[in-house]
C-alpha cells in the first residue's frame, strides 16, 4: 500500500489532531489524579541523594536519610536469618510463599538450519504456603543432621535457581550449617576447587548437574560422602565412587521427620556466625569464597527494604537470576521477610518469546504478573525485548545502604578533582563481609579496619560523586593500563563506549604496556555484519566473513567513528581488531556467569591474534593460527 496516494491528507491531519488531543487530555488527567505526595521523575532526579558526613570531598558519603546512623536490622532483636523467616511465617502462615510452574509437556523442535531445540508447555504456578515451606525446611535440616552434617561445618549447594534452593538455604540457616554456594555454570576444576577448599562432605545438587558436571569430578573431591538431589526421581543405574551415597531431597526430609530426629536439639546460629560462603564466578582465576555472616545479610536486606516502598504481601517477585549471586539471594531474602510470594523462572522461560517456550504458549512473566524483579544490565537488555515492560508494576534496582568513600589512585583521579571528586570507591558498613575464605593475602589487599573500628572493602572501581550525591562508576582499577608513552588507558571505559556501536555485541579491549596502541577482540552483531558484508559485496559463510581482512577493516572504521563521536582520545581507540566467530558465554569460559569478561582467559584464547596485531609473527603463519583460535580449534 502506498500511503501517500491512498490516504487523503485531510484524514492524516485529523488523525494527528485526535492523537495530540488524546495525549494532552491523558496527561492533564494524570496530573489531576496523581497522589499529592508523589514525586515526578524530574523531581526525584534533582533531589540530593547523599552527602559527605565529614564535609570533605573524599567522604565518607551517606544517603541523606541515614546521615545519623545506618539501619542494621528489619526488626529489633531479630538478628539471624532463621529468626527473620520464622517471624514472617508467624505473621503470614497461610500466604503463598514459593511457586513453580507445572510442566505439561516437553518436545524437540527442529529449526530450519537443522538444530534441535527443546520446547516446553508450562501450566499455572503451584504454590507452597509460608507454613509449608517452614515445615519442609525444618524436616530437611533435621534430615541433614541425621546424615552426619554438623553445626558450623560447611555444606555445599550446586544447583539452578528454584524453590528447592531457598528451602535448602533456610534449612542450613536454621541448623547453623554454613552454606557454600557455587555457580551452576562453573567448570569441573572450579567446582572441585571450591568443594575441596571448603572441606565439604555433603552437597545438594540437581539431577542434571549431577550427571553433566558433578559426576565427572567426584574422584577429585575425596571428602565428599553424601549427594542430595533436589529432583523427585533419581536416575537409575548410575554408578558413583565407593563411599559416596546419593539421596533424594524427599528421602532426606522423610528421615528428618522421624520422631528421634525431630526431637534432637539443634544449635541455633548467632549474628556473627557465617551464613554463606559464596564463591565468585572466577573472572580473575579460580573462584574465591566470600564469607558472609547472618548480620551482614540482614543489614544488606534492611537497606533494600528501605528502597522499596510498601513492600509486602501484595507483591509478587519473579526469581530467575543465579541464587549463587548475592543480588538474587538478598532480593529473595528481603521478599520472604516481608510476606511476598516468589515465583521461579529462568532466562529460557521468562517471556512468551523465550527460547524454551513453545510458540503460542505463555512465558513465566505473562502467567505470574510480577510486581518486583531484580536485574543486571546484561540480563535486562536480553529481557526487555521479550515481554511487555509496562506489565511490571514496579521495577526496583536493589542495592545496599552503606558508607562510600574515596582513595586516590594513579591515572589522574583525585578526590579534589572538579567538578566531581574522583577515586577508588571504598564501601563501609555492617553489610561488609567477613572477607575471603582461607585467603589471607587477598583479605589484606581488599579489606581494612580504620581507627574507629569501621570495616572497609576496597572495590577496585573508580567512581565520581556528582553534586546531587549520585555516585557514578567511571572506571575499574585493574582495567587501567599504562602505554609505552605513559598514557593511561581505561579498558573498561573503551569497552563501555564501543558497546554502543551497532556492529558490536561484545568487545574486550587489550593493551600491552610495552606497546604504543590498544587492540580489541570483537564479537560482531550477526545481523549488522551480514548487512555490512552485503554493502561491500563480500560473500561467504559466517566464519569466512569474520576472518575476512576487508570486513575486519570496515568494522574497525565503524568502531573508530563511534569512539571519536564519544570523544575518546586517539590513544584510547583500538588500532587493530579481530572478529570472533562464536559469542562469549559462560560455557566458553571467556566470561563469568554475570557476563563479566575473563581477561586472563581471553588473553590466552586470543594469544596468536595478539601477537599478530602487535606484529610479533610473520603474516604467513598468522592467518592460519588466527582462524584456528577464532573457531576454537587446536593447532
Amino acid at each position: 500500500m502506498r500511503l501517500k496516494q491512498d490516504v487523503s491528507p485531510v484524514v492524516v491531519i485529523i488523525f494527528r489532531l485526535v492523537v495530540w488531543l488524546y495525549s494532552l487530555i491523558s496527561y492533564l488527567l494524570y496530573l489531576l489524579l496523581r497522589s499529592s505526595d508523589s514525586q515526578s521523575f524530574s523531581e526525584c532526579s534533582r533531589r540530593v541523594k547523599a552527602r559527605s558526613i565529614s564535609g570533605h570531598p573524599s567522604g565518607p558519603y551517606r544517603d541523606v536519610g541515614a546521615l545519623g546512623a545506618l539501619a542494621t536490622c528489619l526488626q529489633p532483636g531479630v538478628s539471624t536469618l532463621d529468626r527473620v523467616f520464622e517471624s514472617s511465617v508467624c505473621r503470614n502462615p497461610h500466604l503463598n510463599c514459593l511457586g513453580t510452574r507445572e510442566l505439561l509437556s516437553e518436545e524437540d523442535e527442529t529449526q530450519e538450519d537443522g538444530r534441535v531445540f527443546k520446547k516446553v508447555i508450562l501450566g499455572e504456578y503451584r504454590w507452597m504456603s509460608y507454613d509449608q515451606v517452614y515445615k519442609e525446611m525444618r524436616a530437611f535440616g533435621s534430615g541433614l543432621a541425621a546424615l552426619g552434617q554438623k553445626p558450623l561445618k560447611n555444606i555445599a549447594i550446586f544447583c539452578e535457581t528454584r524453590a528447592e534452593w531457598i528451602i535448602v538455604a533456610q534449612a542450613c540457616f536454621m541448623y547453623n550449617f554454613p552454606l557454600v554456594t557455587l555457580y551452576s555454570t562453573l567448570g569441573g576444576p572450579a567446582i572441585a576447587h571450591g568443594l575441596n577448599e571448603a572441606e565439604v562432605s555433603h552437597i545438594i545438587t540437581s539431577k542434571e548437574l549431577l550427571e553433566t558436571k558433578l559426576k565427572n569430578i567426584l574422584l577429585e573431591v575425596p571428602r565428599l560422602r553424601h549427594i542430595i538431589v533436589v529432583d523427585d526421581k533419581l536416575k537409575s543405574g548410575s554408578e558413583y565412587p565407593r563411599g559416596i551415597s546419593v539421596h533424594s531431597m524427599a528421602a532426606v526430609k522423610r528421615l528428618g521427620a522421624h520422631p528421634e530426629n525431630v526431637s534432637r536439639q539443634r544449635r541455633p546460629p548467632c549474628a556473627s556466625d557465617v551464613a554463606v560462603i559464596m564463591y565468585t564466578s572466577g573472572s580473575t582465576g579460580m573462584p574465591k569464597g566470600v564469607m558472609i555472616s547472618h548480620s551482614n545479610i540482614i543489614s544488606g536486606i534492611t537497606g533494600m527494604a528501605e528502597r522499596i516502598p510498601n513492600l509486602g504481601e501484595d507483591d509478587t517477585y519473579i526469581g530467575y537470576l543465579p541464587l549463587a549471586h548475592v543480588l538474587e539471594l538478598s532480593a529473595e531474602m528481603v521478599c520472604l521477610a516481608n510476606g511476598c510470594r516468589i515465583g521461579y523462572s529462568s532466562l529460557q522461560t521468562l517471556a512468551d518469546q523465550s527460547t524454551k517456550i513453545k510458540k503460542g504458549s505463555k512465558g513465566d512473566t505473562s502467567v505470574l504478573r510480577p510486581t518486583l524483579m531484580a536485574a543486571v544490565p546484561v540480563r535486562l537488555n536480553l529481557s526487555l525485548s521479550l515481554w511487555d515492560f509496562e506489565s511490571l508494576v514496579r521495577f526496583p534496582f536493589l542495592f545496599f545502604v552503606c558508607h562510600n568513600a574515596f582513595c586516590v589512585y594513579p591515572g589522574g583521579y583525585r578526590s579534589t578533582d572538579r567538578p566531581c571528586p574522583r577515586g577508588e570507591i571504598l564501601v563501609g558498613g555492617p553489610n561488609v563481609t567477613m572477607g575471603y575464605y582461607k585467603n589471607k593475602e587477598k583479605n589484606t589487599e581488599d579489606f581494612f579496619v580504620d581507627k574507629k573500628g569501621q570495616r572497609w572493602f576496597c572495590t577496585g572501581d573508580i567512581g565520581e560523586f556528582h553534586g546531587d550525591g549520585c555516585l557514578k562508576i567511571i572506571d575499574r582499577k585493574k582495567d587501567l593500563v599504562k602505554l609505552q608513552a605513559g598514557e593511561y588507558v581505561s579498558l573498561g571505559k573503551v569497552e563501555a563506549v564501543l558497546k554502543n556501536c551497532a556492529l558490536v555485541d561484545n568487545i574486550c579491549a587489550y593493551a600491552n604496556s610495552e606497546e604504543s596502541y590498544v587492540i580489541g577482540f570483537v564479537v560482531p552483531n550477526q545481523k549488522q555484519l551480514l548487512a555490512l558484508a552485503e554493502r561491500k559485496c563480500v560473500r561467504g559463510l559466517w566464519e569466512e566473513l569474520c576472518n575476512n581482512p576487508i570486513i575486519e577493516e570496515e568494522v574497525l572504521k565503524v568502531i573508530t567513528e563511534t569512539a571519536l563521536t564519544a570523544q575518546l582520545e586517539r590513544f584510547e581507540i583500538p588500532r587493530k581488531i579481530c572478529l570472533s566467530v562464536e559469542p562469549w558465554t559462560p560455557e566458553t569460559g571467556l566470561v563469568t556467569d554475570a557476563f563479566k569478561l575473563k581477561r586472563k582467559e581471553l588473553k590466552t584464547h586470543y594469544q596468536n591474534d595478539i601477537e599478530r596485531m602487535y606484529g610479533a609473527k610473520q603474516s604467513q603463519t598468522t592467518t592460519h593460527s588466527r582462524q584456528n583460535h577464532r573457531t576454537g580449534k587446536k593447532k
